[in-house]
């Protein structure tokens, strides 16, 4: 049997496919992770968050680049609008505003320059394997499949409940204002999971295509994953091999 599963087999119901794609969401989302657990539970070190700061930057300013791909796929005006809003949202509608802008915030916040953030030159192999997967797959794959990979935005406000929550616990140092990209991704996307489901349901009709939708969704589950893998082994790379120690905040 293909990965795909049994393309004979019956096609799930609505219900039973959100229940499938959720289930997903919930075993491998990497709120799971080591990293997210230990960043969650306040036992970074300054530098460990810094780190993460900067190489999560380089997934942050290619949301709107995959999104950019998956709007190309739209044949629709109405469905192009929706999904233009996504990029807007990370780009901003003029210089100063949106994601990138609030990603930019709290690395100020966590004693990180703009230039440091931007220029990439800190970003780790495993970290950029990562991101170029993920575009990738965006820009080759069907829509159906670009579309279910954004489902692990379902997941996304939770995590930064729980995220705020902790920063303001545990890393005080941290200026409060940095944290306003958590705050305004918990309705963003809540937003952008609710109707990227509607659109999944309403698209994968046969069997083969639901099993694609929830390995989509598992896939990019792998591609967080991944990238915290290469974040939190970074620390071994930076302490072992370049023997750097972390900054005090």
């Amino acid at each position: 049997m293909s990965s795909h599963g049994n393309p004979t087999q019956l096609p799930l119901s609505d219900s039973e496919l959100e229940s499938r794609l959720r289930a997903v969401a919930d075993a491998r989302y990497h709120d799971r992770h080591s990293f997210n657990v230990r960043m969650h539970k306040g036992e970074l070190r300054p530098d460990e968050l810094r780190r993460w700061i900067v190489n999560r930057f380089h997934y942050q300013r290619h949301i709107p680049v995959k999104d950019a791909h998956i709007l190309a796929k739209f044949d629709t005006p109405a469905l192009r609008r929706s999904w233009l809003r996504r990029i807007q949202d990370h780009d901003g509608a003029r210089d100063g505003e949106g994601g990138i802008e609030r990603w930019l915030r709290l690395g100020e916040a966590a004693g990180i320059d703009r230039a440091r953030l931007t220029s990439g030159a800190e970003v780790l192999p495993g970290v950029r394997l990562a991101v170029d997967g993920y575009v990738n797959f965006c820009r080759l794959r069907p829509l159906l499949d670009a579309v279910a990979a954004s489902l692990t935005e379902l997941s996304a406000p939770g995590l930064m409940r729980t995220r705020i929550e902790a920063f303001e616990q545990h890393y005080p140092w941290i200026e409060a204002d940095g944290l306003t990209y958590f705050r305004t991704r918990i309705g963003q996307g809540g937003r952008d999971g609710g109707e990227a489901l509607a659109l999944v349901k309403a698209w994968a009709r046969t069997r083969e295509q639901q099993e694609r939708a929830v390995a989509a969704l598992a896939f990019k589950c792998d591609v967080l994953w991944s990238l915290l893998d290469a974040v939190e082994c970074g620390d071994a790379r930076e302490h072992g091999e370049a023997g750097t120690p972390g900054g005090a905040p």
